[in-house]
């Protein structure tokens, strides 16, 4: 129950702050690790005004699968996940292409497409049944103060009271935007890519038969993903007046620009959802520790959805972490503890960043002769076996330690 600012602390060894599917992951693996935990969440959970739960889609590679299974929600997330068999790159108005067969890299599939729903049911069934983690929301964080001792706030909730909290560990899982980055006083730098992602649901007349496209366009990347209810996922990047044009059209003037614009690949849209969009940028955190603070997901790193990169990345930060927790013996805050975090995950945050980041320079090059010498790499590459099995390895993570919920490992015995 929550209290008056004047009562008892609520002493807890880790206050997550953010409930989104990052934040959810995490709690999620601590429970039954012996932590005191909190959860606070500024949304309701299981409401549809939680942004991170809608139905927008993730594209999970197999290691998050794997973390997935290690939690023990991915036998509730299956149903409803449909598996990429194959992967076909291409640029617009020019003749290179690229396939990927998962067949050919001896896999059942190089990832799963689950609507941010079912991710985010899934999980918050686990934690709604957990007795040793308390949830606030809708609640949110004030007056923290974060010292050599601890981190020391206020829990605001919609009633008025303030539910004073004294925490080893404050996770910041509060997205791009992160207050409690900036009240850590860690700095950021942002790029600005100049493209919003007009994100829809589509029907097509054809069946999909697990096969993922990523089509670059002179206004940025066009991804259609496979969904479980053979439908299609269109993340659509383009310039800003561009997005304003798309979530403004009538359904068959999008459907006849999605098409012009995609091709045919994917057979005759029929149908689409209602469309959504968010602005695109690069937003990296210049660490991810600090006093008493460590930084996941969105508020460590934030990508363009070009490669679908940003949400495994931050699921490996969230299993990293927990790891890191449980196997400390003491305070779950110390500087040591805060700091193993950070080298084991410093390898792959930036290996990330440079490829998407990279992706997006080089499709976006206008320089003479450059598209030229894309196509000529996208057909080398479609003959080059080597080079497509590194690539179906990119969900896999870009170095640092595998963590243990992904090799089928129990965090309680660390």
């Amino acid at each position: 129950m929550c209290g008056t600012a004047s009562a008892a602390p609520l002493e807890v060894d880790v206050a997550i702050v953010g409930g989104g599917m990052v934040g959810a992951s995490l709690a999620a693996a601590l429970v039954g690790t012996g932590r005191r935990l909190l959860l606070i969440e500024t949304v309701p959970f299981g409401t549809a005004a939680q942004p991170s739960f809608d139905e927008r889609t993730t594209a999970l590679g197999n290691l998050s699968r794997r973390i997935f299974e290690g939690l023990d929600v991915w036998t509730d997330m299956a149903p409803e996940a449909a598996p990429i068999r194959a992967i076909h790159v291409s640029e617009a108005g020019h003749f290179g292409f690229s396939r990927l067969s998962a067949a050919e890299q001896g896999i059942e599939a190089f990832g799963y497409v689950v609507a941010n729903r079912c991710i985010g049911a899934a999980l918050w069934r686990k934690l709604s049944a957990s007795a040793d983690l308390t949830i606030k929301a809708p609640a949110q964080v004030a007056d923290l103060a974060l010292t050599a001792e601890s981190a020391r706030f206020n829990v605001l909730t919609g009633s008025g009271s303030a539910l004073p909290v004294v925490a080893r560990l404050v996770v910041a899982a509060d997205g791009a935007n992160s207050p409690i980055r900036a009240t850590a006083g860690i700095a950021t730098d942002v790029v600005d890519y100049k493209q919003v992602a007009v994100v829809a649901n589509v029907a097509a007349d054809r069946p999909h038969e697990g096969n993922a496209f990523e089509r670059f366009t002179d206004a940025g990347p066009l991804a259609v993903l496979p969904r479980h209810d053979g439908g299609l996922a269109v993340i659509w990047a383009c310039r800003p007046d561009r997005a304003q044009q798309l979530l403004a059209l009538e359904q068959a003037a999008y459907l006849a620009e999605l098409q012009a614009q995609f091709g045919w690949r994917a057979g005759r849209f029929l149908r689409a959802g209602p469309r959504s969009s968010y602005p695109l940028k690069l937003t990296r955190a210049a660490t991810s520790v600090a006093t008493r603070t460590v930084l996941i997901g969105n508020a460590a790193q934030a990508l363009h959805p070009v490669a679908g990169q940003g949400f495994n990345l931050g699921l490996r930060d969230a299993a990293m972490l927990a790891e890191v927790i449980a196997a400390t013996a003491g305070d779950v805050g110390a500087p040591a503890a805060l700091q193993q975090f950070a080298e084991w995950r410093a390898r792959d945050r930036r290996g990330v960043v440079r490829f998407t980041d990279g992706l997006i320079r080089l499709f976006g090059d206008t320089r003479p002769g450059a598209a030229l010498l894309r196509n000529l790499g996208l057909l080398v590459f479609d003959l080059t076996p080597p080079a497509k099995g590194a690539l179906a390895r990119v969900s896999a993570g870009f170095g640092g330690p595998t963590p243990r919920l992904a090799r089928g490992l129990s965090l309680r015995h660390v």
